[in-house]
């Protein structure tokens, strides 16, 4: 299983008019049934510890700053997968993500028929509003990417039974 970068294929201005950042990651699973939100399930549900690790020092540096540590005051009717909540829904296409004072996300999880197998691509989109927002963004950027790849690997492990 790999996990390519490729060019973000999305209509940004109507996910997020305005984003100055996108990026995207895709692998290609076996399981032919899978559709957005399990696998969107799969790579937000259960993080590793690594990445728990570095969501629970993130949160204790951002706290004093006033922002968000996850969605869960923007729950939507369509629920929350993992930290963020789901803004729109299909089986090709999951839209989870939230604003906040610094920046704006949005996290796309497309699935699509490649043969008898499918293609995951998870998408990432940013708006920052403000030099903190950009400074942010900048800080975390190479574990964003480490973390985006690791999360999407877990879609090819089935779900526990």
């Amino acid at each position: 299983m790999m996990i390519r970068e490729i060019r973000p294929d999305v209509d940004r201005d109507s996910l997020l008019a305005g984003a100055q950042f996108a990026d995207a990651f895709r692998v290609t699973v076996s399981d032919a049934r899978l559709d957005a939100r399990a696998a969107a399930m799969r790579m937000f549900s259960e993080s590793p510890r690594w990445v728990q690790a570095l969501l629970d020092l993130r949160n204790r540096i951002v706290a004093p700053f006033g922002l968000k540590t996850s969605g869960e005051r923007e729950a939507t009717s369509r629920g929350m997968i993992g930290l963020f909540p789901v803004l729109s829904e299909t089986p090709q296409r999951l839209v989870a993500g939230f604003n906040d004072h610094h920046l704006d996300f949005r996290v796309i999880v497309d699935v699509v028929p490649s043969g008898g197998a499918k293609d995951v691509t998870a998408t990432t989109l940013v708006l920052t509003h403000n030099w903190f927002g950009r400074a942010y963004l900048t800080a975390i950027m190479p574990f964003h990417r480490m973390i985006a790849k690791t999360l999407l690997k877990q879609v090819s492990v089935p779900a526990s039974q």
